[in-house]
């Protein structure tokens, strides 16, 4: 059980038993009347938002999950196929419920699988992926005003925006919180 003062990001909750992590939370304390806390909690199945709003001292079930580090196999349209590393267990879960971090998948990416009563529920990426453009328009002459980027295709099919000298063939490194680019990779 946690207390609305324990809330942080990130935090695993049960809610009308169904998995939710913390995406925002503030904690209120007006001048008149009790503390409270305004969430916004994912749901880790759906994917869909919720606002709620915690007295203070109200108590929340935590979820029970378990996290697992497993190697992306592959995808055949319905399902993405993980291995667990330890036991080589290989575990399908549902395209529509990773949807959002599908394009950042790579043969063999290491990631964490969250299990919800030894279901697989939801895949936490690393936080940074490095990538070649496998497309991309080439940069105009002339074209540098502060900050303008293109459209580029990545090797592992997801989209991002890239600096106008960023060129196709080139490697880069992008943040998989946010889908931007952060930095071309030596070599």
């Amino acid at each position: 059980m946690y207390d609305n003062s324990q809330f942080r990001n990130g935090l695993k909750l049960e809610i009308n038993g169904a998995p939710y992590s913390i995406v925002y939370f503030q904690f209120v304390k007006p001048g008149k009347g009790t503390a409270f806390t305004r969430t916004k909690l994912k749901n880790m199945i759906t994917g869909a938002v919720l606002e709620r709003t915690f007295r203070s001292g109200e108590k929340v079930q935590g979820a029970e999950v378990e996290e697992h580090s497993m190697q992306f196999l592959y995808e055949d349209g319905e399902f993405h196929h993980f291995m667990n590393n330890e036991t080589f267990e290989q575990v399908a879960v549902s395209s529509t419920t990773i949807k959002d971090e599908a394009p950042f998948l790579t043969e063999n990416l290491s990631v964490e699988v969250l299990f919800f009563k030894d279901q697989p529920v939801c895949i936490e990426l690393p936080n940074f992926i490095e990538s070649e453009i496998s497309f991309c328009e080439p940069g105009v002459k002339g074209n540098t005003a502060t900050g303008a980027t293109k459209k580029a295709e990545l090797a592992c099919g997801a989209h991002v925006n890239v600096p106008l000298f960023v060129e196709q063939g080139e490697s880069i490194k992008v943040d998989t919180r946010t889908g931007e680019y952060v930095s071309r990779v030596k070599k």
